[in-house]
């Protein structure tokens, strides 16, 4: 004999949706739609592989599904309600979360703590933003792992539940499918096999509903011949048996082939006419939002750090290879007043995004593990050296600093917008770019590289560069003679004393009166932007990259004590195959300035005198960099920060909605229901929807009446249950109004519905508080009433 699955007998159902009859399906059956379901979740959770990388959130997403699953099947098993359901899945989401979503927030893994539960509550709002926004892979961010977990467990409950407690199996694939496209949509434009995913997707949900399709039209069929046979229609039992089974083997073939031709459909349209490069998912519609005009450029403050940190430490750095450079910060945007960051985060240095440890990275080269720990630089700025594949902090602010780290592939630059202090320490794995020489790159075209449109350039930026060109055909020999005309025909000096007057700054005004002067007079910061301009003026892209690099150079070894004397500004040009190819067009420290004969330039053309420009309104530099930073931590908000409590409201908001939504819903729809019967056009009607409300809410209460009884052999029923309310005589007056001779007049309806609410109630006040919460939020009632509609349109098909 087959073990079928039986509920224990409950007399209050108030089930989230109508279930199905307790003896209607195997147990084994049961288990197979769980089965099926959740391999199903698991296969649209492998979208989110590319973008988080790592096998962190494929356990979260696999934790929820097998505690949705149980949630399923524990509200089907004891008759739970909407309200119950949800509430249990909430419940659940906030203790187990911890665990498999937010585990650093947790005590050993596993126990939450008031941050884990803040971190759950904001993720429910947050963590979309934060998958779209961080560079891939996401995973090891705090936060992020909300987004498979929540998505797969609010999935795999309604999915299961539908396929437990509803006839139709199309209705438990709807969340499976929602779930396989959300993975998608935040994933990323690369897939994690495709086509071999969307296969394995719509072949196993296809023969799962061909399954279940079958499984009930045999149902049907039974119950058919069944209740032929006991009215006393004999003739169905004649069906030849032969016939069936081949009528079965037909439909079965009919529905693999179906299945075989949307697999075929699926291959040829997911992997012919639809290509990679045409999947469009979220996160290439956003753009992450960071405004870098908040922070000054590090250019403004290069003399600040000469002369205050000229012979004191700003930080160590052990694993730098022979030759490496060390980055602060490269800048690609002039207005004639200073080199900066272009803020604008369309492209080229300006476009900085939040990362996690892990940092994708396609960039060829010499792999490097590089250790810093900061001594006096301060500053959003990190310093860094080739391109990022890790990044980890170390030190006691490692926590804070993390969440705040942003990166810009594009240039190599990282930043942290909570700011590095002395003390502050962390690692990067990186890959330095190989270096070519003017011989490699003879035969290679300037890059492609688009930086954005300088302004405020002075006139002797472009006459100069055309002198220093001279006869070079090449792009190489034409960015390496301006280099080599600004190093061999200028002059170093810092300014500080003891030293030739230098002015600091590389605005308009400092560029021009550097490169029309007798002598030529500055240091890295004037000759790398002089440089960069000459070099753009003659149609070239170029940056200016501020950093770091020692002296001389001693193996990876080495824990190399970076000095304010080490800082340097340099020049980068792109060249097709080669990347951002480094130039330094700075003279060298020894070649200071002549007092009697001043050093002429090469190939000298006569001068001519320019007309002074107009005045100006003196512009306002920014802040010292270091100044800025400093001050900016030193600042304290005044009053209360209310950010924070916006923040957890929202949550809580959001939550709020979720749960009491659907009960809200509940609530306005019987309201709507009752309106609808008290003001029906004919007055009979008035008077049964009375009558209906009355068997409704018993219903509610775990008292549902026979279908088909008159209403007085339903009120004896109910009079049982609830010997306090006059059930009875409000039966009684209904039907003598309604099959009475003439309507019942208004004020006899408004009387029948005061008795009415009398009854009401009185069935309420003898049920205990629990069954007048779960009747007041049940829909046991609309589902009877769309049950026994059902019925009476197939007994009139029938007819």
């Amino acid at each position: 004999m087959t073990d079928t699955s039986r509920r224990p007998a409950k007399p209050a159902p108030t089930p989230l949706l109508p279930p199905l009859p307790a003896s209607a399906r195997p147990l084994w059956a049961m288990a197979t739609d769980c089965l099926v379901l959740a391999v199903l979740m698991v296969i649209g959770l492998l979208a989110l592989g590319p973008a988080f990388g790592g096998s962190g959130y494929l356990i979260a997403g696999i934790g929820g599904v097998v505690l949705g699953t149980a949630i399923a099947v524990a509200g089907w098993r004891l008759w739970w309600n909407i309200v119950i359901v949800a509430a249990v899945t909430i419940v659940v989401y906030l203790v187990f979360g911890g665990a498999l979503a937010a585990p650093t927030t947790t005590l050993l893994g596993v126990i939450p703590t008031l941050e884990t539960v803040r971190t759950l509550i904001l993720g429910v709002v947050f963590s979309w933003k934060d998958v779209l926004t961080l560079v891939t892979p996401v995973g090891a961010f705090a936060g992020v792992l909300v987004v498979p977990f929540l998505s797969a467990l609010v999935a795999t409950v309604l999915a299961t539940s539908f396929a437990l407690r509803l006839r139709h199996a199309v209705w438990a694939l709807l969340p499976a499918v929602a779930l396989f496209v959300t993975a998608i949509a935040f994933g990323t434009r690369e897939g994690a096999f495709p086509i071999a995913q969307g296969l394995a997707f719509a072949g196993i949900a296809l023969a799962w509903a061909a399954w279940r399709r079958h499984e009930a039209r045999v149902t049907a069929s039974a119950g058919t011949t069944v209740e032929r046979g006991a009215s006393g229609g004999g003739s169905s039992s004649t069906a030849d048996p032969e016939a069936m089974k081949k009528l079965r083997t037909t439909r079965l073939a009919l529905g693999a082939g179906l299945v075989v031709a949307a697999l075929g459909l699926g291959f040829v349209g997911g992997g012919v006419l639809m290509p990679a490069t045409a999947r469009e998912v979220i996160r290439d519609q956003i753009v992450p939002p960071l405004d870098l005009h908040d922070y000054a450029s590090p250019l403004v403050g290069f003399r600040s750090y000469v002369r205050d940190f000229k012979e004191e430490s700003l930080f160590t750095v052990q694993g730098l290879p022979d030759g490496a450079r060390i980055r602060l910060a490269t800048l690609d945007a002039y207005d004639g007043i200073v080199y900066n960051v272009a803020g604008d985060g369309s492209s080229g240095s300006g476009t900085f995004v939040r990362v996690s440890n892990d940092i994708a990275n396609d960039v060829a080269g010499t792999p490097a593990t590089l250790d810093f720990t900061l001594t006096g630089l301060d500053g959003v700025w990190i310093p860094d050296a080739g391109y990022l594949d890790s990044f980890t902090f170390t030190g006691d602010r490692a926590s804070t600093l993390k969440d705040a780290l942003h990166y810009n592939a594009a240039t190599g630059v990282a930043l942290d917008t909570e700011a590095l202090a002395a003390g502050d320490s962390y690692t990067m794995d990186v890959v330095i770019p190989p270096t070519l020489n003017d011989e490699q790159l003879s035969d290679r075209k300037i890059g492609s590289e688009v930086v954005p449109r300088a302004t405020g350039v002075p006139d002797d930026v472009s006459s100069l560069a055309s002198e220093y060109l001279g006869d070079a055909s090449t792009p190489i020999q034409q960015v390496r003679n301006i280099a080599t005309g600004l190093s061999q025909n200028g002059f170093f000096s810092h300014g500080l004393e003891g030293e030739a007057v230098s002015r600091a700054g590389h605005g308009a005004e400092r560029i021009a009166s550097l490169l029309s002067a007798t002598q030529m007079v500055g240091d890295d910061e004037q000759y790398a932007v002089a440089m960069a301009l000459m070099v753009r003026s003659m149609g070239m892209p170029a940056r200016v990259v501020m950093g770091f690099y020692p002296d001389t150079y001693s193996g990876t070894s080495t824990n190399y004590d970076i000095t304010g004397d080490n800082l340097h500004a340099w020049v980068e040009v792109p060249f097709e195959g080669a990347g951002w190819v480094a130039f330094d067009p700075t003279p060298p420290k020894d070649q200071i300035p002549l007092e009697e004969a001043p050093k002429p330039k090469s190939n000298p053309k006569a001068q001519v005198l320019q007309p002074p420009p107009p005045p100006q309104q003196p512009a306002e530099l920014p802040p010292d960099i270091r100044t800025q930073d400093t001050d900016q931590e030193e600042v304290k908000p005044d009053g209360f920060d209310f950010l924070p409590v916006l923040l957890i409201g929202g949550g809580l908001l959001a939550l709020l909605i979720v749960v009491l939504g659907p009960l809200l819903l509940i609530l306005s729809l019987k309201l709507r229901r009752r309106k609808r019967r008290r003001l029906a056009e004919r007055p009979a009607d008035r008077v049964s929807g009375g009558w209906d409300e009355i068997v409704d809410r018993a219903g509610d209460l775990g008292t549902p009446v026979a279908a088909g009884a008159t209403r007085r052999d339903n009120a004896a029923a109910l009079a049982e249950a609830y010997p306090e309310a006059p059930v009875v005589a409000v039966a009684t007056r209904a039907d003598t109004s309604v099959f009475g001779p003439g309507d019942p007049s208004a004020e006899e309806i408004d009387q029948y519905w005061t008795e009415v609410d009398v009854v009401v109630q009185n069935m309420a006040k003898s049920a205990s508080w629990w069954k007048r919460f779960r009747a007041a939020w049940s829909i046991g009632s609309f589902v009877r009433r769309y049950r026994a509609r059902r019925g009476a349109d197939r007994r009139g098909g029938r007819g």
